[in-house]
């Protein structure tokens, strides 16, 4: 899983898999959930994230992978 914000538009886009996404719907105002090509869940776009979500902390508890940051 993988967090990208855009600064430049605002937004934050939740990567849940690597799977290319084939179809796409708004759930709610700026909210839209992506889903590949067998029905799964791949991706979450927000729009105006700031308004939407605290991004000045995100914490991680009890994950079973690796923990990676990037900048």
């Amino acid at each position: 899983m993988k967090l990208h914000y855009y600064a430049d538009t605002d937004s934050l886009y939740i990567d849940l898999t690597d799977e290319p996404s084939v179809e796409s719907r708004e759930v709610a105002a700026g909210v839209v959930l992506d889903f590949g090509a067998h029905g799964n869940l791949v991706g979450i776009d927000i729009d105006n994230a700031t308004a939407k979500v605290d991004l000045a902390k995100l914490t991680l508890r009890d994950l079973p992978g690796i923990i990676e940051t990037a900048a």
